[in-house]
């Protein structure tokens, strides 16, 4: 039985650069382009009619820009999981469209073998950070959080708590926790939970941003 193939939506108000990326993703065997947007309100349209696992979602556009898209997505109950393509200057963006529920954050001037690693992973239910953006965000978290009091809530963590951290930041999901702690879903999901509460975050990613610039992780 052949593997089900990634259905992709790409959106973005370029066309030269739509066709590239597609050129470049259905070389692979577990790709498939299913959809192109322009603008917004036709990724809107498009992503209830195609339902695509993953959209690739630009931020700068026409009519709707990318946040806005990103809002109604998910207000609209859309389960595509969203990779938001940026540039550096798009940074200032990245905190509001990580509190929204993006999954992954690519460079439009990466190399293929991260925008095809970026999808696969966030297909598989992983966050994906591009390194180099990571970085970047480090530097501004920092300078903004200097009397955060993050050293408090580190050592709030229990020694496994800090353990199962370094794995969320690692991008895997619950399941592959338990299999490399040798414990079950269920206590991996209530270590989250707590690893949660105690650093004030919502959600994975916003963890995975801690960590990355507490050296909990090495990016």
């Amino acid at each position: 039985m052949s593997k089900k193939k990634i259905a992709v939506m790409l959106v973005d108000d370029h066309k030269l650069l739509r066709q590239g990326l597609k050129q470049i993703l259905e070389l692979e065997e577990d790709i498939n382009v299913v959809a192109q947007a322009g603008d917004g309100e036709e990724a809107i349209e498009k992503a209830q009619k195609y339902n695509p696992d993953i959209i690739l979602l630009d931020i700068n556009m026409p009519k709707v820009n990318g946040i806005e898209t990103l809002r109604r997505l998910k207000d609209l109950g859309i389960n595509s999981k969203i990779i938001i393509l940026t540039i550096y200057d798009d940074r200032e963006y990245l905190f509001e469209t990580m509190k929204i529920g993006a999954s992954g954050y690519v460079l439009k001037d990466s190399d293929a073998d991260s925008l095809i690693k970026a999808i696969e992973d966030v297909n598989d239910g992983k966050t994906y950070i591009q390194p180099s953006i990571a970085s970047a965000l480090v530097g501004e978290i920092n300078e903004k959080n200097k009397k955060d009091g993050d050293y408090a809530k580190i050592e709030s963590l229990t020694k496994r708590e800090y353990e199962v951290l370094t794995l969320v930041a690692e991008g895997l999901n619950n399941k592959e926790i338990a299999s490399k702690l040798f414990i079950s879903e269920k206590t991996v999901k209530n270590h989250v939970s707590n690893i949660f509460k105690k650093i004030k975050v919502n959600d994975r990613i916003q963890a995975a941003i801690f960590a990355f610039k507490n050296n909990i992780k090495k990016i």
